[in-house]
């Protein structure tokens, strides 16, 4: 998972998002061994059985912490929902990230994202699976603002 971590820095550094988790070299692998004691540690198995991405999802009612301040609009449904996070992929297969985010969407249909505003192909990703913006959130991490995504089965545009 770490290789995958690393290799996730680079390919954000390379896309104009040098500072969404390249200065403090996030996630710390500690954090990473919480979400596996924590039954939240998820992969992706390519045909071979190799892992080839990551990420933490989690299901629940104000399960996010950073998701209680929403500014410059607010979520569209107020229900229990999941949260993906530190998602990454290898690169070795296109379609990864979408792969996890639709899978995660798929057990709860209902459905929170945040990404930093220098992470266009995340951004991208995410319209184009039908998340829409819902504002700004804050984490504790940095200083640096993040997109708020939802998408939601009950909340049709």
């Amino acid at each position: 998972m770490l290789e995958i971590y690393a290799y996730a820095r680079d390919f954000m550094a390379s896309h104009g998002n040098p500072r969404q988790w390249g200065p403090n070299r996030w996630p710390p692998e500690a954090l990473l061994h919480e979400d596996i004691r924590s039954g939240n540690s998820y992969v992706c198995l390519n045909d071979l059985d190799e892992v080839i991405g990551t990420f933490f999802f989690v299901y629940g009612e104000d399960i996010e912490p950073t998701y209680r301040q929403i500014t410059d609009g607010g979520w569209q449904d107020l229900s229990p929902y999941g949260v993906v996070h530190r998602i990454a992929a290898d690169g070795s297969e296109k379609g990864i990230g979408s792969f996890c985010v639709n899978w995660a969407y798929a057990q709860c249909g209902h459905l929170r994202i945040d990404t930093h505003g220098d992470n266009t192909v995340m951004q991208n990703m995410l319209k184009k699976l039908g998340f829409v913006p819902c504002g700004t959130i804050y984490v504790h991490e940095d200083n640096d603002p993040r997109i708020a995504f939802e998408k939601s089965e009950s909340v049709h545009l």
